[in-house]
């Protein structure tokens, strides 16, 4: 839901910022490539340790390349399929490594078994969700849903409740429970996506194989 609307305003804001890039020989691709490595080490370096606020600044700082170098591409008229692989591989990629720093907190010093289960389902459901459209659209299906929580509100939500949760080590008391709050909400929603997503393929794959059959009996009777 908030790609919609939140991918369209930040496209405009970052539209001089990627332009200034392209003029400076940057390509889409590095920036792709620069933004994964950002987040995958914002991730994998302070989460482990607890440490979310600086994680969650580290991973802001580079999250948004994931809108900057597909508006580079648009600007140099340089968009291709090889792109929007790349873009959606690392992406896959960076959410693995955030909601894998969460398993490996609750996994060690957070010392929680449950949590840890809970961010290994975010980590492996979120990639199942991206899936089910991908296979969908493979098999030639429009998959026409939005989801209660797409990878927007994943990211969004687990983010901002690291970095709230991430104030504790500052002194600010009782906050920490932001981020289990977040983790669970995350892993409700994404099976319902999921959900919502196998339904709708269900559907659209009954209602293309009967007008294929309607189609082919036509012919005959012709």
């Amino acid at each position: 839901m908030l790609n919609k609307y939140a991918r369209a305003f930040f496209t405009r804001v970052l539209t001089p910022f990627a332009a200034f890039l392209l003029r400076r020989g940057v390509s889409p691709d590095a920036v792709t490539l620069i933004g994964t490595a950002g987040v995958v080490a914002g991730a994998l370096v302070f989460f482990p340790r607890g440490e979310f606020f600086w994680g969650t600044i580290v991973i802001t700082l580079f999250v948004f390349s994931d809108l900057v170098d597909g508006n580079m591409a648009r600007q140099a008229g340089i968009s291709s399929r090889w792109g929007a692989f790349l873009d959606s591989t690392l992406d896959r990629v960076a959410d693995s490594a955030i909601f894998g720093g969460f398993a490996l907190w609750y996994a060690g010093k957070g010392d929680d078994d449950v949590l840890c289960a809970v961010a290994i389902f975010c980590l492996a459901s979120g990639q199942v969700v991206s899936y089910t459209k991908a296979r969908g659209e493979a098999i030639g299906l429009p998959v026409a849903v939005n989801g209660l929580i797409e990878r927007a509100e994943r990211l969004v939500i687990s983010l901002v409740a690291a970095g709230l949760a991430g104030l504790g080590a500052f002194g600010v008391p009782g906050i920490e429970i932001l981020l289990p709050i977040a983790l669970w909400i995350v892993a409700v929603g994404s099976a319902v996506t999921l959900g919502q997503r196998v339904v709708t393929v269900r559907r659209e794959s009954a209602e293309a194989d009967a007008a294929a059959r309607a189609s082919g009996d036509g012919a005959e009777a012709a």
